[in-house]
This record gives structure tokens, C-alpha cells and sequence, in this order.
């Protein structure tokens, strides 16, 4: 193709090498709405403006990367999740709409008018704890991560959001939370098995293995994150993991063998089982 090429050109080119139907053409005008920084209107109310050179040949570059698989979210270096926009590097895991079913489970058990005490393990981008902290601000929310580098991230979007109420804390699961407790625990912790193929598809190779590979099976993190948090939370606590779409009954059967009430398992919308939560009582 010639450099001398239109916005709608343009779009039309990278849309026959991205992936197939309208998908490829909305990954194409996303990556040329990143690189021109503007909205995706104004690619179709200027779809007859030419590119320069420079512009074509960094369109060029953005494509190739995605056509190698790279996530589109690194690529921009940003995500949305539950309204914000959160930035992503390859020290986190990018945020997926069904985590937001966790999200929407946990704020049902927190009411707006009180303040709670509430931990999100394992935080990476941050997602979690700054969408229930958005949605609670009279809730105190503290997030931990074993990866400096993905809890810099997580640093970065809770100051850019103004979200004073959510801290984020170095450590492995709940080593930075020794004698507190939480009226919530929730997590979306590595939940993949060893050797699984799903972590050839869907870009999850450019992803960190720490955010999505876990031992026995896969099942290893949330083992310990269910034993433990008994120890952190209060009398009717409640806690909440995200989990892969077979991993329910066993989840179910650990929750009840280990003394919680209230076990279910709720589906995302794709309607896959998702999120199992249950209620702790002390006594």
C-alpha cells in the first residue's frame, strides 16, 4: 500500500490481517485511535484524512506486534475495567470483564452507608481493589502483591484515580496483613494449571506466569488463600475467589470442608461458574 493512505485505508488494510469479522476491524481502529490519540469517531468523521509517513509506519509496527499476539491492552498500555481506566504492563495481569462478576458480589455484601475493612490479594493491576474502593469510599481497602513491579502499577492507578482509601502493600498473600482483620477477603489468584494449553491462546503468553500459573493443579493458591483467611477475617466475613470455569466443585467441597457457610458458586456472564464465596463464623 502506498504511504499516501487514508484514516479509512488504513483501517481497512490492518482489518484484513487482524483477526477475522468485526472483530479485526474494531482491534484495527483501536490501535489507530491509540496511535493518533483520538477517539474512534473521529476516525469515521475524518476517515478521508491522510496519514504521513511516520504515522503509517508506526500503524505498521502497532500491527505487526498484534498480529505476533500481543495483548492489545500492553500494546496501548491501558485497560478498562469497571468504568476505569487502569494502566497495564507486562507485570500485570490485564483485567477481564468476568472478574467484574467478584467485584459486583463483593459490593453486595458491603453496605455504602458503612465502613468496612476489606482485602484483595494478589492485586496486580490494582483492578479489584480500586473499582470496590471507587464504589465504597468509606470502606478501608487494603491490596497486596508479591511483585514490586506490578504493585508500582497498582501505586500508580490508585494516585492517578484519587482513591485515598486503598493502600497496596508488599508481600505474599497475607504476610502484609499479620494481625488485621477484614469484614471481606477477595481474590482472583493464579488458578491455571502447569502445562495447561489455554496458556498458548488468547495472549496469556505475554502475560506474568506468577498472576496465572498455580501448582496442584492449578488449585494450589486458592487452597491457601481459603485455609488462611479464616485467621483475617471477622465473625460473618466473607470470602470470595475467582476460579476457572471447572474448578467449582472442588472449591465448593474445600469452602464447606473447611468450616464455611453460605458456599456458592456464581457464573459470570458467559454463564460459567466464576466466583465462589463463603461466610466464616468463629463460633
Amino acid at each position: 500500500m502506498t504511504l499516501d493512505c487514508s484514516i479509512a485505508k488504513a483501517i481497512k488494510f490492518a482489518e484484513d490481517r487482524l483477526i477475522s469479522g468485526d472483530g479485526g476491524r474494531l482491534e484495527a481502529e483501536r490501535l489507530l485511535a491509540y496511535l493518533l490519540k483520538v477517539e474512534r469517531s473521529y476516525l469515521y468523521t475524518w476517515s478521508d484524512k491522510r496519514l504521513t509517513p511516520t504515522q503509517w509506519a508506526c500503524f505498521q509496527q502497532l500491527l505487526q506486534r498484534r498480529a505476533r499476539g500481543e495483548p492489545l491492552a500492553y500494546i496501548r498500555g491501558w485497560q478498562e475495567f469497571w468504568s476505569l481506566n487502569l494502566q497495564v504492563t507486562e507485570a500485570t495481569l490485564i483485567p477481564r470483564p468476568e472478574t467484574e462478576q467478584l467485584v459486583e458480589l463483593a459490593l453486595q455484601r458491603l453496605d455504602l452507608e458503612r465502613a468496612f475493612n476489606v482485602a484483595d490479594l494478589g492485586t496486580g493491576s490494582g483492578a479489584i481493589a480500586l473499582a470496590m474502593g471507587s464504589e465504597r469510599p468509606r470502606t478501608r481497602v487494603i491490596a497486596t502483591d508479591i511483585s514490586a513491579a506490578a504493585l508500582e502499577v497498582a501505586r500508580s492507578n490508585g494516585y492517578r484515580l484519587g482513591l485515598d482509601n486503598v493502600t497496596f502493600r508488599l508481600g505474599d498473600w497475607f504476610a502484609p496483613l499479620a494481625g488485621e482483620r477484614f469484614h471481606l477477603i477477595a481474590s482472583n489468584p493464579p488458578y491455571i494449571a502447569e502445562g495447561d494449553p489455554h496458556l498458548t491462546q488468547d495472549g496469556l503468553a505475554f502475560e506474568p506466569d506468577i498472576a496465572l500459573i498455580a501448582k496442584d493443579k492449578g488449585l494450589g493458591a486458592m487452597r491457601h488463600i481459603a485455609r488462611a483467611a479464616r485467621e483475617y477475617l471477622v465473625d460473618g466475613g466473607w470470602l470470595l475467589l475467582e476460579h476457572g470455569y471447572d474448578q467449582g466443585p472442588s472449591l465448593l467441597a474445600l469452602f464447606t470442608q473447611l468450616g464455611y457457610q453460605q458456599v456458592t458458586d456464581f457464573c459470570d456472564l458467559a454463564g460459567l461458574p466464576r466466583v465462589v464465596i463463603g461466610q466464616w463464623r468463629a463460633c
